[in-house]
C-alpha cells in the first residue's frame, strides 16, 4: 500500500512542478492547474479595454462597435470549488510490472491533484473503493480533512467484490451525495469494466459535475513477456490460455487492450470528458503534468 508520509511529502512537488497559484511559486508551469480546472468564474465583473494577450472570445462586440475601440468582457474569478478524488484501490489494481503497483500509482496522483486544489483554496474531498464498503470524505478545506482522505489510502485492507460492482457502488454514492459543480477525478485502470455500465454510471454523473478520467496502466497491459504458457481470468471469471511465446497470441492480446482503450477514448469524447492515462512506471507530477497540458491544447482548439 502507498505509504502515508510519501502522499504527504507530495505536496511539496505539487509546487515544486507548479501546479499551485503563481503567488506560491514562480516556475514556468505557474497556474496550470487553475488554467484548466479554474477557469473563469461565471459572474460578470466589468468591461475595459482590450489588451494585448487576452482571450479574444471574451471581446465585447458590442461595445467594441460603439466606442470603435476592442473591449473585453471580464469575469470574477471562482474562488474555491468542490474537488472529488475517487480512487480505485480494489485487489485488481495491486498489480504492476515496471515501476510500481496500480494503486499506489494512483494514490500519488491523487494526492497530487489535492494539495494543488489545496493550493487554490479548492475543497478537497474523496471516494474510496475497492477497501469494503465505498467510503466517502466528504470536501473540505482543512489540510487535516485531506490528511485523513490520504490516511485513507494507505489502509491495507483490500475488497474481494467484483470491480465493477465496487466502481458502480461508488459512483452511485457520489450521485447521491456530490454537490452540483464539483470538479471529479476517477482514477482507475477502467480494463475489466464494461463500457455499456460505465457509460450509464458516468452519464447522470456528467450532467451534474466536471468528471476527469485517469487511467492508470501497466506496461504488461498491452505488452506481454516472452514467459511461456501461462493462464489469464477474464472480468467473468473464465479463465484463458495464452502462449506469450507466440507472437500470434501476444497481437491478439494488445489489440484487445486497445479496443477497449479505444472504446473508452470515444465514450469520453461522446460524453465531452476529459480523460488521459499514467504508467506505473512514469514519474506521477511529470504524467500529470502532460494530462493538464493535453487538456490546455484541447481548450485553445476549441476555441
Amino acid at each position: 500500500m502507498p505509504r502515508f508520509d510519501e502522499l504527504v511529502q507530495l505536496r511539496y512537488q505539487a509546487h515544486s512542478v507548479g501546479l499551485v497559484s503563481a503567488q506560491k511559486t514562480h516556475t514556468p508551469l505557474s497556474g496550470l492547474y487553475a488554467s484548466v480546472f479554474r477557469g473563469q468564474g461565471m459572474d460578470f465583473d466589468e468591461v475595459r479595454e482590450y489588451h494585448y494577450g487576452d482571450e479574444i472570445r471574451h471581446i465585447d462586440w458590442r461595445v467594441t462597435a460603439r466606442v470603435r475601440k476592442p473591449y473585453l468582457k471580464t469575469y470574477r474569478e471562482e474562488r474555491e470549488r468542490n474537488v472529488l478524488l475517487c480512487i480505485d484501490m480494489s485487489a485488481v489494481m495491486q498489480f504492476g510490472t515496471r515501476g510500481t503497483f496500480k494503486h499506489i500509482q494512483a494514490a500519488r496522483a491523487a494526492a497530487l491533484l489535492g494539495w494543488s486544489a489545496q493550493g487554490h483554496g479548492d475543497r478537497v474531498g474523496g471516494l474510496i473503493i475497492g477497501q469494503g464498503e465505498p467510503r466517502l470524505y466528504r470536501p473540505n478545506h482543512s489540510q487535516r480533512a485531506f490528511w485523513h482522505l490520504l490516511k485513507g489510502l494507505s489502509d491495507s485492507t483490500t475488497d474481494v467484490k467484483p470491480k465493477d460492482t465496487a466502481l458502480q457502488q461508488g459512483l452511485h454514492l457520489l450521485q447521491r451525495n456530490a454537490q452540483t459543480g464539483a470538479l471529479v477525478f476517477i482514477i482507475s485502470d477502467f480494463h475489466q469494466i464494461e463500457k455499456a455500465m460505465l457509460a450509464q454510471l458516468l452519464r447522470p454523473l456528467h450532467q451534474r459535475h466536471e468528471i476527469v478520467l485517469i487511467t492508470i496502466d501497466d506496461v504488461a497491459d498491452y505488452t506481454l513477456p516472452a514467459i511461456g504458457k501461462i493462464y489469464f481470468t477474464a472480468a467473468d471469471g473464465t479463465n484463458a490460455l495464452i502462449d506469450t511465446d507466440n507472437p500470434i497470441g501476444c497481437l491478439a492480446y494488445r489489440q484487445s487492450w486497445e479496443q477497449q482503450r479505444a472504446e473508452l477514448q470515444t465514450l469520453t469524447r461522446q460524453l465531452q470528458m476529459d480523460f488521459f492515462s499514467l504508467r506505473t512506471d512514469e514519474d506521477v507530477y511529470t504524467g500529470i503534468l502532460n494530462g493538464l497540458r493535453q487538456r490546455a491544447r484541447r481548450q485553445q482548439a476549441h476555441f
